[in-house]
Parts: C-alpha cells; structure tokens; sequence
C-alpha cells in the first residue's frame, strides 16, 4: 500500500523535462525500505487516525529522503555510483540531471504535501505539519547535518559534533514522519513531543547501525559499496568507540525509544517489532 501511495504521487509527464521527471521517479522508486512513511502512517493510525490525509505527506517525506540521498551520492559529496544495487542517479543520467533531480524532488515533495488542503481535513493541522516537514528538512534539520558532515570530513570530531550531525543528518526526518502523524490525527502537543524524543532515538540508533554496516557488511548485501566512510575520512560512532561499543549504543537507543512508546496510549506493538528490525539489519 505504501508503495503504491508513493507512486501514485509522483510527476506524470512532463513534456521536455520527461528526461527530467524519470531521473525523480528513478530515484524514488530504486528501492529502499520506506521507513519514514512507515513510521508516519502508523503513527497516524496509534493516534486514531483513519483518513487519507496522511498519504501527500508520506509521499512527500518519501521524495524528500530520495533527493537527500541524489544529492548525497553527487561527486562532490559522497562520490557514489552505487545505490541499493543500482547506479546512482548521477551515474545513469548524469551529475547535471542528478542535481536538478534532487532539487526538483524537494521542491515537488511540497507541492504535494500541499494537496492535503483539498482534503477533508483540519487546515491549521495541515499547516502545522508542512511547517514541520520545512523544519526538518532544512538548516534546522536534515540539510545542516549534512552540512557539518561535509565541513568537518577529514577533521577531528568530538562525540558531542558527532550526534549534533547525526541527531540534524538522521534523526530530524524520523521525528518528523512521527510527528507529522501525530499532528494530523490530532495527538495533544505532550505526545507530539514524546514522538518527537521517539524519532530522535530511532534516528541516532539507525545511524549508528549504518556506521557498523560499513564496517561488516559487503557490497552485495549492503546494495552499495562499503567502507566509504573511511575511503571519505569520515569520523563515526565506531571510529570514535569500536565496533562492540557502537552495537550498545544501537540497543540503549532503542531501549530507550520503547521506554518512550510506554507513554503513549493504545497499541503500540507495531513499533516494538519496527525498533527490532531497525537493530538487527544487515542493510
């Protein structure tokens, strides 16, 4: 289903840009686990939601982790040619098209996020949440994490810079698929903050375990090459505290995260499974 809601989003044709609207769709449709719209939808539905409204913002938030990663594989970032088994958007259709792709994503992740507008739906919650999609994804969020990635690679880095990157490069787009979740199914701002503190958790958890799956994994199971944080001199949670110590890290963080889902009411079992699977991957 949520396959098929991302889908359902994306651009049709596009004239003279056609070569422009299948690098995007290429680029969304690649693969990937679909963790944030995941997260969002059943949030949406711990909360009592039931409507549709919640499905422009999971295929928003779907485009806007896709250009992230477009623009992170770019030579001039990441240097990537291999992304979830496949080429890398840049690779296929260049780095001209990979940038306008990533920036068009971005841009069009918000066009559709708007349409939950003309649903039947409350405005100011519909506001509220494209306000926080905006948040999450710009200085404040995902695109300044990824800055001071950058700005610092080949550095020294403390531990308190390095969940700084992480907690803005990371965990801003998690706590944003939960809260937006929560904000439209009407959740009070109490728990709208402890999804927030959840997000964060699973954030900082996911990303520690990619680190550790760039250390033990291959290329095939991985779907793209291992070991480029190191070939980028890059600083990581296992560069910084080992393998073993990073893995602790992934479980307190997640023990942490179900301490927090406590606090919320009704059946949060789903989420239990999720944070499981989240900390035991292998890609």
């Amino acid at each position: 289903m949520i396959e098929d809601i991302i889908r359902d989003y994306l651009p049709g044709d596009a004239s003279w840009a056609e070569g422009l609207r299948e690098a995007m769709n290429y680029s969304v449709l690649a693969g990937g686990k679909r963790v944030r719209p995941t997260l969002m939808l059943e949030t949406y539905r711990l909360f009592g939601g039931s409507g549709r409204v919640i499905e422009p913002f999971m295929a928003a938030i779907e485009m806007i982790h896709s250009y992230s990663l477009v623009h992170d594989d770019l030579p001039a970032i990441d240097n990537d040619e291999l992304r979830r088994g496949h080429p890398t958007t840049w690779k296929k259709f260049g780095e001209a098209t990979g940038v306008l792709a990533g920036d068009a994503l971005l841009t069009f992740a918000f066009e559709t996020a708007a349409k939950a507008f003309e649903m039947d739906a409350d405005p100011a919650a519909v506001g509220r949440a494209i306000g926080v999609l905006a948040q999450k994804a710009g200085i404040f969020g995902m695109c300044g994490g990824e800055y001071v990635d950058t700005a610092v690679t080949g550095k020294a880095v403390s531990e308190e810079q390095l969940y700084y990157i992480y907690s803005l490069k990371t965990g801003a787009l998690l706590e944003c698929s939960m809260m937006i979740g929560a904000i439209l199914a009407g959740a009070s701002d109490a728990d709208i903050e402890t999804c927030r503190r959840i997000g964060l958790d699973l954030g900082l958890a996911f990303q520690i375990r990619d680190d550790i799956l760039d250390v033990i994994s291959t290329d095939e199971e991985l779907g793209k090459p291992v070991g480029s944080d190191a070939r980028n001199e890059k600083t990581t949670y296992v560069t910084i505290h080992g393998l073993d110590a990073a893995q602790e890290e992934v479980a307190r963080l997640s023990s942490e995260a179900r301490g927090l889902l406590g606090q919320l009411d009704g059946d949060a079992g789903f989420f239990g499974d999720f944070i499981k699977k989240l900390e035991t991957r292998r890609n």
